[in-house]
Parts: structure tokens; C-alpha cells; sequence
């Protein structure tokens, strides 16, 4: 019985973490119940290799505890921190990736594969909504960084 408890717990602290991010802010917990078992835990240990730019994406990543650089060959474009997601981008579409990711200490994500979370958001459009906003900042943060190197 005890063995079933901890499960459970780890489902409401996954449920809890997705809640935590901006991407899921607006997701009712019920809807995030059904997505967190679908995420793997994975350990990258420092400087490794989480993908490499144009690897085929099909998944994303939230970083549970850790940092992770993104980048373009040597050129740096992002440090991300615990409850950050990157590689948003590849549950939306099928095409490579933008950027590498590394993991710039020891790290441990949680991993979110494309077809069950297609599934999810056919019938849970909150979840396409926060993508959407998430998509939009990131995107209004670019054209800001553009316009200030210019």
C-alpha cells in the first residue's frame, strides 16, 4: 500500500510542477493529472548532450532541478533554470531542431514525447492555448534582443 501512496504523491508533485509553468499556468489540474503521466525523468550529468541542432524532435523537456544551455555552435542564446521548458517548439511540429541543448550542470528533466501530447491537446484546448502564449513571449523576447543589437 505504501508503494501505491508514493506513486500517488509523485503524480500530485508532477501535477503540482506542470502547474508551476508559465506553459501550464492556466491548465486545470484535472487536465494535468492526465499529462503527467506521461512524463520520463531522465539524468543528464554536466556537459552533457541533451540534442544537437538539427537532431529530429519530437519531445520537449522541464527541467526539474539544474541548468541548461541552449545554443547555436558556439554562440550561447539562453540559460535556462529549474521550471524552464525548452524544446516546446517540437511537440508542435515535426521538424529539426532550432538549437543544441546542454546541460551546463548535473540535471535532471522530465521529457514529454509529441504523440501523447497530441492526443491530450485534441481534447484539452487549455493546453494549445498556453503553448500559444508562451510561443508569443518568447517571440516578442527575440524581436526585443534583434532590435537592441541593431
Amino acid at each position: 500500500m505504501s508503494e501505491n501512496l508514493n506513486q500517488g504523491l509523485l503524480l500530485l508533485e508532477k501535477v503540482l510542477l506542470l502547474k508551476s509553468l508559465s506553459i501550464f499556468k492556466d491548465t486545470p489540474e484535472t487536465t494535468l493529472s492526465e499529462l503527467a503521466p506521461l512524463m520520463q525523468e531522465e539524468e543528464i550529468e554536466k556537459d552533457g548532450i541533451i540534442f544537437n541542432e538539427n537532431d529530429p524532435g519530437d519531445c520537449m523537456y522541464i527541467i526539474l532541478s539544474g541548468q541548461v544551455q541552449i545554443h547555436k555552435g558556439k554562440t550561447e542564446l539562453a540559460t535556462l533554470h529549474e521550471k524552464e521548458v525548452f524544446g516546446e517548439l517540437s511537440l508542435l511540429d515535426a521538424e529539426t531542431r532550432s538549437a543544441s541543448a546542454t546541460a551546463k550542470t548535473d540535471c535532471v528533466l522530465y521529457k514529454i514525447d509529441q504523440e501523447p501530447f497530441y492526443e491530450l491537446i485534441d481534447t484539452r484546448p487549455e493546453v494549445a492555448r498556453g503553448f500559444i502564449k508562451i510561443l508569443c513571449t518568447r517571440l516578442r523576447q527575440l524581436n526585443e534582443k534583434t532590435a537592441r543589437s541593431n
